[in-house]
């Protein structure tokens, strides 16, 4: 008798799943058993021969059934609250229920902080973070009435992307590791919020070559042939499936970082040093005695930033 898999019987929506990281990701959650709303914002229209060509969601989504899988696609900009709304409710009318959200759709408008436009600020925080609030609220709302009406937990997870950007600093897009960071706040947010109901919220920092990434990871080269790329998505989506899975039901409110074979735990920020007026209240002599000695005997490059993430690699 064949074993089950894993994700058999559960439902999820991967967004920005049209290509890249997305595609990987959607793929390998139908190869787990799941049924898979593929969500990409774009619209049919006309390839290089003036045919009439599908949008990349749909691709994907005919990719995953012609597998055996079973898949439908949504067209619409998760950024946009109603769409959003639309999305998951399309999940629950298709396939009766929502059970897992993998928030993956970004865009990049790279600039240093002194160049960067209004719109290029504006643009990237819509998208990426309040792009992950509206389809974290509308399957939170789902997931809270499924629970009661139960009586006890379902099986929820949500998987959200950050990225090094926010871990590490990234002087050239202040716009996305801020997005980034925002979501890892609202990721252990959710996860509080959530755990009474059997829903999980985690965060990857995942670092694949994609389209969107192509300008960053361009001087690290090409894979030697025959060989799976270190920067290949594949390497990024069983991770994915794995939060997704009832096995991480004890992992929650996590960051992880993964990328070519390599799984590395981000550990919480530590306290490195406490202060303590000795009178009723800090004045600034007394603020001025205490840190600046101690910011003096530190190295001028040492911030919160955990640059050292970028140097994480496989064995």
């Amino acid at each position: 008798m064949a074993q089950a898999q894993p994700l058999e019987g559960l439902t999820a929506i991967v967004t920005g799943a049209g290509r890249g990281l997305g595609r990987a990701e959607a793929v390998e959650l139908a190869r787990l058993g799941a049924a898979v709303v593929v969500n990409d914002f774009g619209q049919p229209g006309r390839d290089g021969s003036g045919e009439a060509s599908a949008a990349p969601a749909e691709d994907v989504a005919a990719e995953i059934r012609a597998a055996g899988g079973r898949a439908v696609a949504h067209l619409g900009d998760i950024a946009d609250f109603a769409q959003a709304r639309a999305l998951v409710q399309l999940a629950v009318d298709t396939y009766g229920q929502l059970d897992i959200l993998v928030n993956n759709a970004g865009i990049l408008r790279d600039r240093m902080v002194f160049s960067m436009s209004e719109d290029e600020w504006d643009s990237v925080i819509r998208v990426h973070l309040k792009g992950h609030f509206n389809t974290t609220h509308f399957a939170a709302a789902h997931w809270r009435a499924r629970s009661k009406a139960a009586g006890g937990p379902v099986h929820g997870r949500i998987v959200n992307t950050s990225s090094e950007a926010f871990l590490a600093g990234s002087a050239g897009q202040p716009n996305y590791a801020a997005a980034k960071g925002g979501i890892v706040g609202l990721t252990t947010s959710t996860a509080l919020a959530l755990a009474k109901y059997g829903v999980t919220a985690n965060a990857i920092c995942p670092r694949a070559r994609t389209r969107m990434t192509e300008d960053v990871f361009a001087g690290l080269g090409v894979p030697e042939e025959g060989r799976l790329d270190p920067l290949a998505p594949e390497h990024v989506s069983p991770l994915v499936g794995y939060l997704a899975s009832p096995a991480a039901a004890h992992v929650n409110g996590q960051l992880l970082v993964v990328h070519g074979g390599m799984v590395a735990i981000a550990e919480r920020p530590r306290i490195a040093a406490q202060f303590d007026t000795v009178k009723e209240a800090f004045t600034y002599e007394e603020l001025d005695g205490l840190l600046t000695p101690y910011y003096a005997q530190r190295p001028p490059e040492e911030t919160f930033a955990a640059a050292e993430v970028l140097g994480l690699k496989h064995g």
